[in-house]
């Protein structure tokens, strides 16, 4: 199968350290962290971009948020806090295209937004 890394990984085809995977996503350790928690939440079904995503599904964009909290909340990093961040193409900080939401935390991050 020819595709994204995600698409590999989904697949099995090369490793990943998985923390998480239903019917819908999967969920695994960020091989670059960015913060001492840095966890990738993929949808199975490929879309390239946020701009690709149909309104049809906005429930599972909600599911990539719900899944990423219930994780955060699992480990004991809701109450301190997270950053979840989805990036849109390359001026957006895209590397690959597949969408994915990263959360990031377990410790304090700077440089965000209010």
């Amino acid at each position: 199968m020819s595709g994204s890394i995600f698409e590999k990984i989904i697949q099995r085809e090369i490793p990943a350290d998985i923390v998480f995977e239903d019917e819908t996503l999967i969920a695994f350790r960020d091989r670059s962290p960015q913060a001492p928690v840095h966890v990738l939440f993929v949808p199975k079904h490929r879309y390239d971009t946020l701009n690709d995503v149909p309104s049809t599904e906005a429930e599972l964009l909600g599911t990539l948020m719900l899944a990423a909290r219930n994780y955060a909340q699992s480990i004991g990093m809701a109450e301190d806090g997270y950053r979840l961040v989805m990036n849109c193409n390359r001026n957006g900080g895209q590397t690959v295209y597949h969408i994915h939401l990263h959360l990031l935390g377990g410790a304090p991050l700077t440089g965000g937004f209010a």
